[in-house]
């Protein structure tokens, strides 16, 4: 067992050479799972895996990803579940549905598995499933900030392409983004699937069908890639007014040319970098943030490329 000595000695060096004693303190064996609701198709969520790898080669912990491989929440429960029974540390895990995996996380933190609700749910709910914190972006905020700077801009009228419509922060970013404009989200809000040509082509329908649409907004790369080439197809990029959730490669291509006026960064780097810096210290020193963590919104906008450019769908 180490001394009392030896512990204090090596807390103190945290502060003076946090690399170095997190290779020291690698030895504990602490493992965190981090469990996502996304389905393997989704290019986006490869941010978060390179968040928690680099976290927990940093930290000196053996990290691993799991996901429902086709988004299913209720595979994504059994996830959970699993993930609990391999007696880890600790769990990060997105609540991308409350009714259905908070009985799982609950069961989790009941028998002893410290918790980190990451990227989707609330604070609110965070805390009723009993976990430690909540490291995300609310979602309907989010929505709401856009729609705010939309209505700032001008707009009045939008098609909202929800490629995740079974989860239900997907449908609270259409939501916020109706209130934020301060109109009925009605029929504007589509069910895209997931299928990239699909995708395009109800884009293409739904403006076709609805040629007075001032402006679209898409909640992420699954749904913001077809859509460029349904705007580049119509000849309406440029024109339509378009802003995205999320950032990746042909986002960041689409900000520089003008085609999408905004992205919402949320900085998924940081929903899974930070609870493993988290759950390690809090584990081995007892220490622990007193407040949640928002990490997003932010709006990336053609002025403020050069960093998100260099690392889009890496870090960023």
């Amino acid at each position: 067992m180490m001394s009392l000595t030896k512990k204090l000695a090596l807390a103190v060096a945290v502060f003076a050479a946090p690399v170095l004693s997190a290779t020291t303190a690698s030895a504990e064996g602490e493992r965190y799972v981090l469990v996502s609701h996304a389905p393997d198709s989704d290019s986006w969520w490869n941010t978060i895996k390179n968040g928690i790898a680099l976290a927990g080669k940093q930290m000196g912990v053996e990290v691993e990803y799991r996901n429902p491989p086709t988004g299913d929440l209720a595979d994504m429960a059994r996830i959970i579940e699993q993930a609990a029974a391999s007696g880890p540390n600790g769990i990060i895990t997105t609540l991308a549905d409350y009714d259905v995996l908070s009985g799982p996380i609950r069961a989790a933190v009941d028998s002893g598995v410290d918790v980190i609700i990451m990227n989707s749910g609330t604070p609110d709910q965070a805390r009723e499933v009993g976990a430690l914190m909540y490291v995300g972006q609310p979602e309907y905020d989010a929505g709401y900030a856009a729609g705010l700077r939309a209505k700032g801009d001008g707009v009045g009228s939008f098609l909202c392409v929800n490629h995740y419509i079974s989860s239900p922060s997907s449908t609270e970013r259409c939501q916020g983004f109706a209130d934020g404009l301060g109109v009925d989200l009605g029929n504007q809000m589509i069910d895209s699937g997931q299928d990239p040509a699909e995708i395009k082509n109800r884009v293409l329908a739904y403006l076709n069908s609805n040629p007075d649409t001032d402006a679209v907004l898409t909640l992420g790369p699954t749904s913001a890639d077809p859509t460029i080439l349904a705007l580049q197809e119509n000849g309406m990029a440029g024109e339509i007014y378009f802003g995205t959730f999320d950032l990746g490669a042909n986002i960041v291509e689409a900000i520089k040319a003008g085609t999408i006026k905004w992205g919402i960064d949320q900085q998924p780097f940081l929903q899974a970098y930070l609870p493993v810096v988290v759950l390690t210290n809090y584990h081995r020193y007892g220490v622990l943030p007193g407040n949640n963590i928002n990490s997003g919104p932010g709006f990336v906008t053609a002025d403020g490329l050069t960093m998100v450019e260099k690392y889009a769908g890496e870090y960023r």
